[in-house]
């Protein structure tokens, strides 16, 4: 449930900053919904089979979803095209601080406290209170930390991630062209994808630690 509605908002920020910017692409399919609905017809595979496969066998989803846009309307607004890429990152980030704030406002209330051992899916335990809060805590807990992970997965700098062609905001309008067209080559997007995944080894570890040395400032964890 997590991963699936937390795509469908990252596919939803790309679709709306996208019709905003003036390609309605996205929005005439549908895409411009907070349903997954549209997604899942879209990217069924993506969605929900690998999903939901590798939710039961890893314990952990895992998957994929896309936005359709025009190539003319990003060949000649290579800045608002960069600001699509950007949108769907951003919406994981959103996402993000809500659970965060969530979080933090259970602590200050006292109705969580830091756990004796913490976990990806279980940032707090509950102070009181019956299974419907246990089950807050833990659904607050994994929307935090995937869409942490999904926020900065996707800004990689590398194709055929977000990140890479985000990167055309900052640079001149040109550049930021030149490299959207690098970013959909099939040959460097399969390149970049291999060594994001190694890339995001490294930072997934430190990312859990920071997020519980912000929650719990006074916790010892190993």
């Amino acid at each position: 449930m997590a991963f699936l509605f937390s795509t469908t908002l990252h596919e939803a920020a790309h679709a709306w900053v996208a019709w905003k910017g003036g390609d309605s692409t996205a929005y005439l399919g549908g895409q411009v919904s907070l349903s997954p609905l549209p997604h899942i017809r879209r990217e069924p595979i993506g969605m929900l089979v690998v999903p939901l496969f590798t939710a039961l066998t890893r314990g952990w989803a895992i998957g994929w979803a896309s936005t359709p846009y025009s190539p003319y309307w990003a060949t000649y607004h290579p800045r608002r095209a960069a600001l699509m890429s950007a949108a769907g990152p951003g919406g994981n980030l959103l996402l993000a601080i809500v659970s965060f704030v969530l979080l933090k406002a259970g602590i200050v209330s006292g109705l969580f406290v830091a756990p004796a051992a913490a976990r990806v899916e279980h940032l707090v335990d509950v102070a009181g209170g019956g299974m419907a809060l246990g089950f807050t805590a833990q659904m607050l807990s994994i929307f935090l930390m995937l869409n942490l992970m999904l926020f900065f997965f996707n800004l990689i700098p590398l194709p055929p991630l977000d990140g890479a062609s985000a990167l055309g905001l900052l640079l001149p309008e040109a550049m930021a062209l030149r490299l959207r067209n690098l970013a959909h080559s099939p040959g460097f997007s399969i390149f970049g994808l291999l060594i994001a995944w190694q890339v995001f080894t490294y930072i997934v570890r430190p990312l859990f630690h920071v997020v519980l040395w912000v929650l719990h400032p006074s916790a010892q964890y190993g």
